[in-house]
């Protein structure tokens, strides 16, 4: 379990069948084993080298994640190693299981800030945008500005420390990013959808007090 917090930055290489990310500002304890999310995504740790780190990486995660794009081979990864009981929740809770890819539409400069536009590549993901709510992109814990078209698009307000202590400042139009949506909501639409056998096909997009009452909510 991770918080979306990024405590190092890395650069991505690559070996045969597994991927070597070097420690490029502050290394953390590490040891074998251990889980760490590379840009969002929980990898374990095989082999320990000075300030690298050794993972190996399925297929499956290849075909939903950034890690599967060839271009992504030396590049800048957001670090973060699991959670500990005793650590502050500074971020939101984060599985390091990734939803889907998102695309950059926009990056707009602002005096203080920068505010980032993305879009599901998947529109079915956009179930899980809330306005204010959290938002995980490359492992980082964002807050939702404002959503567009039902949440397929949505917008990020980035401050000044996390644009210079995380890769973001490295994104251009068009880049893949990996997102995951609030584990809580996900939960909450789990129970909505089994509770009295309601049909998981017309599950609401969005859900209103009148839905809620015909689905004996109402008590």
């Amino acid at each position: 379990m991770f918080t979306g917090i990024v405590q190092a930055i890395g650069k991505l290489k690559k070996e045969k069948n597994f991927l070597i990310i070097e420690i490029l500002d502050q290394p953390f304890d590490t040891q074998i084993g251990d889980s760490i999310a590379v840009d969002g995504i929980c990898l374990t740790v095989k082999e320990i080298s000075n300030n690298q780190f050794k993972v190996e990486v399925s297929e499956e995660t290849l075909k939903k994640t950034t890690l599967g794009e060839k271009s992504n081979i030396n590049q800048i990864v957001n670090l973060e190693p699991a959670l500990r009981i005793s650590d502050r929740l500074g971020g939101h809770i984060v599985s390091g299981h990734i939803d889907g890819l998102g695309k950059v539409e926009n990056i707009e400069k602002l005096e203080k800030s920068w505010l980032l536009s993305i879009k599901w590549q998947n529109k079915k993901f956009s179930k899980y945008i809330v306005d204010k709510g959290s938002i995980c992109v490359n492992g980082i814990s964002l807050t939702i500005a404002k959503s567009e078209n039902e949440g397929e698009i949505f917008t990020i307000a980035i401050i000044p420390h996390t644009w210079e202590n995380t890769n973001l400042k490295n994104l251009t139009i068009g880049d893949s990013v990996n997102l995951e949506g609030d584990a809580l909501i996900k939960y909450v639409e789990k129970l909505l959808k089994f509770n009295k056998n309601i049909d998981s096909e017309n599950f609401p997009q969005e859900i209103s007090s009148n839905w809620l009452k015909e689905n004996g909510w109402n008590k």
